[in-house]
């Protein structure tokens, strides 16, 4: 089934919204510690997306499990590695969640994946490999580390969400957000300092970056990508998220003045072609729109 004029114009959302998500996130880290913010930004999302998601009764306790692997350990690893990273350098990192994806769902779920699938694992690293390279020693290579590991426990998690049965996007969205909130209070008083004067010391530009996190990253951004995924095949729709680096590097580079240096251009093109390979399917005589 074609795309609509109206999904191709969601579909081409999804990578912005998201993609801006990390300039924005980049921003705010400044001013709140990085677990506190995805705190506050799951409480915004719970708050905004519970009233119209069922209660999944028989789905409560393996949410609580998947809310703690895919955001409550997952963003506290990614958005602690971005405070010393490159807002667009982090995203183009976050590209590996793909290849993770392919090689959990081969392990777990016994996929088997294909030959051009494996290849593109090889040079999803291989980029990520000559990114880590052009990072100084100075606590950066940590923070590359952290948002590769991010990107495993996003994938983990995604298997676990996959097992899921009798429950919608929506439900799932929602009640992994009224979760991870709580699980993300507590894993910031463990391992973060001065938050309550963070909050006391926010300014409305601050408080704007977290709406744009709790409300239009992850409310409207994973809404959007539920309708696209649950109407078409998301191999069809995974291809434009190949568009959320790009977005993530000018906005990074534009809003935030980070430079774009040759050898990090080079290594997230690799990255990119990488994850190409992985999402892109051979079809017989099918147009992508």
């Amino acid at each position: 089934m074609r795309f609509t004029p109206r999904e191709i114009a969601m579909a081409l959302a999804v990578p912005l919204i998201w993609g801006m998500g990390f300039v924005f996130a980049k921003a705010a880290i400044g001013h709140f510690p990085p677990i506190l913010l995805m705190a506050l930004r799951f409480t915004l999302t719970a708050l905004a997306t519970v009233w119209f998601a069922p209660i999944p009764r028989a789905q409560l306790w393996p949410l609580f499990w998947i809310a703690i692997i895919a955001a409550a350990i997952q963003y506290s690893l990614t958005f602690s590695g971005l405070k010393h990273l490159d807002a667009g350098m982090a995203a183009l990192i976050v590209q590996l969640e793909v290849p993770f994806l392919v090689l959990l769902g081969a392990l777990i779920l016994k996929e088997r994946p294909s030959a051009r699938k494996w290849l593109g694992i090889a040079v999803a690293f291989v980029g990520v490999g000559l990114i880590a390279g052009q990072v100084e020693f100075k606590g950066e290579w940590i923070a590359v580390f952290m948002v590769v590991g991010g990107a495993f426990t996003w994938a983990l998690g995604q298997v676990f969400i996959r097992r899921l049965k009798d429950i919608s996007g929506a439900s799932v969205t929602a009640w992994i957000a009224v979760f991870a909130s709580g699980q993300l209070f507590v894993m910031s008083a463990l391992f973060e300092t001065g938050q309550r004067q963070a909050v006391l010391d926010a300014g409305w530009v601050v408080w704007g970056a977290v709406a744009y996190l709790g409300l239009v990253m992850t409310a409207l951004g994973y809404f959007l990508w539920n309708t696209l995924i649950r109407a078409h095949d998301v191999g069809r729709v995974a291809p434009f998220l190949l568009l959320l680096p790009v977005c993530s590097v000018a906005g990074g580079a534009f809003f935030l003045g980070e430079e774009l240096t040759l050898g990090r251009l080079m290594g997230g093109l690799v990255v990119i072609s990488g994850v190409a390979l992985i999402t892109f399917e051979k079809r017989r005589a099918e147009q992508i729109l």
